[in-house]
């Protein structure tokens, strides 16, 4: 199930990554994320070798019950270039007056 990771106080959105049963089971028991990795069919913590944590706040779930919305504290980056957010390339932007 895709996960959206945002920032408790900015909702800033952070990442976009999978969970299964376990990652998002292992995510409620300890309060920090644990994600699904699709490639390599393993559980992966996020921050275990970076020390980038996410602390959960608060976990919603969409209209459909398909993807999940979790509200962090980042603890220093959370993209894996050293970007605060993965999403930090501009593709388009369009002026409001336009």
């Amino acid at each position: 199930m895709p996960a959206i990771i945002t920032d408790a106080q900015t909702n800033e959105v952070l990442m976009l990554a999978y969970m299964n049963e376990e990652s998002y089971a292992k995510t409620v028991e300890t309060n920090q994320t644990w994600f699904y990795s699709r490639s390599r069919q393993e559980l992966w913590h996020k921050g275990a070798t970076s020390g980038h944590t996410q602390a959960v706040k608060r976990i919603d779930i969409d209209c459909d019950r398909d993807t999940l919305l979790i509200r962090v504290v980042q603890t220093g980056a959370a993209c894996h270039t050293g970007e605060r957010s993965c999403f930090f390339q501009k593709v388009k932007e369009v002026d409001a007056d336009a």
